[in-house]
């Protein structure tokens, strides 16, 4: 008795059913390096679908790639108009908000993604931001994050880039995604997502190295661990900087 009930339950505890779809991605490359002619890069994003069955019938398969840099709390600030200068009104606190965020499709995420699903993996940009809520008195709360989507997505750190991802025979898939100039330190998330009828039935997730080198992190740092010598530092450099411009005019002068 004691044998069968062990057996039962370790048929309990095992998977019901065998992921039958699978991703194996490469990317082009998992680091990034910040230096002071950094202008953005271009990551190549390819891979391939994992099988251990013929291709199901049925929906198409479909991909979702998604990537976002770390994330941080961020106040927006309402202004409005009176006694003829603007000032701020109300202020709201966007609880988590990725620094960059960039998806990309192989047709477009209304189609190939359900609601239900883009709410549970938090895939569209809308789902990436996570606000809370605001004080009662806020009006119109849902703006707030609203405006930081549009201002991000001014500044090319938001971008939903539908129809780019090439999937070839159900199997094959590569796609690139553009990061900017402006990044963010830290470690970006990579997602994957295979879908068919909008649901999705794999996913694969992988990092990518987001850091300054050389000079650019020796004066970060020293910014951050050691401010009054970094402080003293620039003090000196910019003495130093006019009195040669100044030499430099006088010269020329004379």
């Amino acid at each position: 008795m004691l044998k069968r009930l062990l057996v039962a339950l370790a048929l309990c505890a095992s998977p019901a059913l065998a992921v039958d779809e699978e991703v194996v991605l490469g990317l082009s490359q998992d680091r990034v390096a910040i230096t002071a002619n950094f202008d953005g890069s271009e990551i190549l994003v390819f891979g391939a679908v994992k099988r251990e069955a013929p291709i199901p019938s049925g929906p198409p398969l479909e991909v979702i790639v998604a990537v976002s840099g770390p994330s941080s709390p961020v106040t927006v600030r309402r202004k409005e108009r009176k006694l003829g200068i603007w000032v701020n009104t109300d202020s709201v606190l966007v609880d988590e908000a990725p620094s960059f965020y960039a998806v990309a499709t192989s047709a477009p995420l209304n189609e190939i993604l359900s609601d239900t699903e883009d709410l549970r993996y938090s895939v569209s940009i809308e789902r990436a931001i996570r606000s809370v809520g605001a004080a009662m008195n806020i009006r119109g709360a849902q703006e707030f994050a609203d405006a930081v989507i549009r201002i991000r997505e001014h500044e090319s750190l938001y971008s939903i880039r539908e129809d780019t991802v090439a999937v070839d025979e159900q199997t094959l898939f590569r796609t690139s995604i553009k990061m900017p100039a402006d990044l963010t330190e830290g470690d970006y998330v990579a997602r994957i997502f295979l879908t068919r009828g909008g649901s999705v039935v794999s996913q694969f997730e992988t990092t990518i190295d987001v850091r300054k080198v050389g000079l650019e992190r020796f004066l970060y740092n020293m910014s951050r661990q050691q401010p009054v010598w970094y402080g003293l530092m620039s003090l000196v450099i910019a003495i130093a900087a006019g009195w040669g411009a100044s030499t430099a005019f006088r010269l020329l002068r004379e």
